[in-house]
């Protein structure tokens, strides 16, 4: 709100934003038409498919993401980099195949975000109802692009947990939510027995991913992001079992061959220590 707020009280500079230069995008941008050229580019970059370069992509965006969260900013400047990287290499293959290029793609978000922001750049009321506003114009989004069900769009390259919400949320504004967290808890529990009694290992895997899709439920019911929670839990129990080994170490042991009474003894010595620091 605060950079959004002085954005709108600044005047913009005299030079219109549609005629500024960014000098450094667009040598990127003839490096890679330099690497893509049928004749003289690179053998490696040259054979790549927008197929084989997704997964880079994907991977890119989360060490961005790792970058951010901790808060490595010499590091995020490299990374961010690295995306900026997948976007021009996408755009360059598909002006190559005579869909867009990569201003087309700048010119869409352009659009999208003036669009999205009428009270920034339309004039209109900025005490307007934003959340409903914003969820109106991305439904209409939608059905520009043809959807005609409330879980189109949601794509399913995302991370399970991250679309399992995104489906949630998307049945949620339709009204198909429970009134509160009592029904989602009673439903995580009904899993849990479903997935115990489970009779093979197909039906297993169905009941794990209706318990997986259920507690997403619970936790997003109490306003908590499945995703989010689930990494600071990575990065706890990692944290915790490298403190493991290192006191393991420092008794002159290896973490492995201690017993399991003796590791639960450590995991529990990590714990307290957390706690007291």
């Amino acid at each position: 709100m605060g950079a959004q707020g002085s954005f709108r009280s600044a005047p913009l500079p005299q030079q219109s934003l549609e005629m500024t230069r960014f000098p450094a995008i667009e040598r990127l941008a003839e490096i890679m038409a330099r690497l893509r050229d049928p004749a003289n580019g690179c053998a490696w970059d040259r054979a790549q498919t927008f197929a084989t370069i997704a997964p880079y992509t994907i991977e890119e965006a989360y060490e961005v993401a790792d970058a951010i969260e901790r808060e490595d900013f010499a590091e995020l400047r490299g990374e961010l980099g690295d995306l900026l990287l997948q976007v021009v290499f996408h755009a360059r293959m598909a002006e190559e195949a005579g869909h867009f290029a990569l201003d087309d793609v700048a010119g869409a978000i352009v659009a999208k975000l003036e669009a999205r922001h009428p009270h920034i750049f339309g004039g209109e009321s900025p005490v307007a109802a934003r959340r409903e506003r914003w969820e109106a114009l991305k439904a209409q989004e939608r059905a520009a692009k043809g959807a005609t069900s409330a879980m189109d769009g949601v794509a399913h390259a995302l991370p399970a947990l991250l679309r399992a919400e995104k489906l949630q949320r998307r049945a949620a504004r339709e009204g198909f939510d429970w009134p509160d967290t009592a029904g989602p808890a009673a439903k995580l529990a009904e899993e849990i027995d479903e997935l115990a009694s489970a009779a093979d290992h197909a039906e297993r895997i169905t009941e794990a991913g209706d318990l997986l899709f259920a507690a997403v439920n619970l936790v997003r019911s109490h306003g908590v992001a499945a995703e989010d929670a689930l990494r600071a839990a990575n990065a706890k129990f990692e944290r915790r079992y490298r403190a493991m080994e290192d006191l393991a170490a420092a008794r002159g042991r290896e973490f492995a061959e201690l017993s399991l009474a003796e590791q639960e003894t450590l995991w529990q010595s990590v714990k307290r220590a957390e706690r007291g620091s």
